[in-house]
């Protein structure tokens, strides 16, 4: 019978608990009590974020807020993992909320190991969700997407390719890369408090709160709502095509 390293050093550990007993503790020399096998402690937190996604390869317009289609997004967090997708185009301000219900077999069944993630903002499902909201848009309006380190946008590969939309992650705890959806965030908490289970808005609902804060005036935007500075913008690019095609 052959056996690893690592299952000697598990075995050390209190079963089912992977913790050493009080008592044994004060006998280690790093006073862990906790066993952390090598493999794990090497995986990288955040795998999915390359360098030519990282924020510092965006391109310069994003930054001057001149043109139109750049947005930052996020996840606000509620109890019993739930969550709703906010995203923010940066030069009007206008929001958009993206409805993430459980998924079919949440919490009837323990979870199959390794298996998929039912929460409603897994890998695959929040790419599935963000597709779909990006389809309701204008093509113009959609340039570029700025998110957090989050993995619920691991799978920004395939809605990159799939919508033409480029992904790109912020700095590790930078969240004034992504100030405009941070405070964004911050008026949402309004409207969803903290502490509370988000998976009880239904996506009319969320869509309501979307529409109230596109149509408060902001001083940023000289008094204008975000509605209006986007329709304007929308208008200009209308105008524009008809006097190159006339």
């Amino acid at each position: 019978m052959r056996i690893s390293h690592e299952a000697i050093y598990q075995a050390l550990y209190i079963q089912g608990r992977g913790a050493l007993k009080r008592e044994l503790v004060s006998c280690l020399r790093t006073g862990r009590a906790l066993r952390v096998p090598r493999a794990r402690a090497r995986a990288k937190a955040w795998a999915h974020v390359s360098e030519d996604v990282m924020i510092s390869s965006r391109p310069a317009e994003v930054q001057d807020r001149a043109v139109p289609g750049h947005w930052e997004g996020d996840l606000i967090i509620g109890l019993n993992r739930s969550a709703i997708g906010t995203l923010v185009e940066r030069s009007s301000r206008f929001t958009m909320l993206v409805h993430l219900p459980r998924e079919k077999g949440y919490g009837s069944t323990p979870r199959t190991k390794n298996g998929p993630a039912l929460a409603g903002y897994g890998a695959v499902t929040m790419a599935n969700a963000l597709k779909k909201t990006v389809t309701d848009m204008p093509a113009q309006l959609w340039r570029s997407l700025t998110w957090d380190r989050g993995k619920e946008l691991s799978d920004h590969a395939r809605f990159t390719v799939e919508t033409g939309v480029k992904v790109f992650f912020a700095d590790p705890h930078s969240p004034w890369q992504r100030g405009t959806n941070e405070n964004t965030n911050g008026l949402l908490r309004q409207y969803f408090p903290k502490g509370t289970d988000l998976s009880r808005w239904s996506a009319r609902e969320i869509q309501a709160v979307a529409h109230a804060l596109n149509t408060r005036p902001r001083k940023t935007l000289g008094w204008k709502t975000p509605s209006e500075a986007l329709d304007e913008y929308l208008k200009s690019v209308q105008q524009s095509v008809v006097a190159t095609t006339g």
